[in-house]
């Protein structure tokens, strides 16, 4: 009888301190996603900070206000739309071949090809 006792009461300090690791566990956990649940908080409240900066940032009329102050821009002049058919007809390909730099070959060769910018006798831009 001696010996069932003692084995019954080895058992219940062996689930005894069973129930306490799980307690144990089940408190770290808790922790743990409290720990997680704030930081989750704390991105989400930086995140909206950062949308909220970016909306301020971004705003039409502040852009507007900053290129004004700080950009020398003038207005666009009727003058300056044009179609794509009045553009000059593309360059002819002349690649040379076995030369190094290619584009340098062609400014040398043929310095007059039309830029697609207006040239400084025809009274302005285009």
């Amino acid at each position: 009888m001696r010996l069932i006792h003692l084995f019954v009461i080895g058992v219940l300090l062996a689930a005894a301190a069973y129930v306490y690791q799980i307690k144990f566990d089940a408190t770290l956990q808790a922790e743990r996603l409290a720990k997680l649940r704030n930081d989750i908080r704390r991105e989400r409240d930086a995140i909206a900070t950062l949308r909220a900066e970016w909306a301020k940032l971004s705003n039409p009329g502040r852009i507007q206000g900053l290129a004004q102050r700080h950009l020398a821009l003038q207005p666009l002049d009727v003058t300056q739309i044009d179609t794509l058919e009045n553009l000059p007809a593309r360059a002819p390909q002349t690649i040379l071949p076995d030369i190094e730099d290619p584009i340098a070959a062609i400014i040398e060769n043929e310095p007059d090809l039309p830029t697609g910018s207006a040239s400084p006798a025809a009274g302005g831009m285009r």
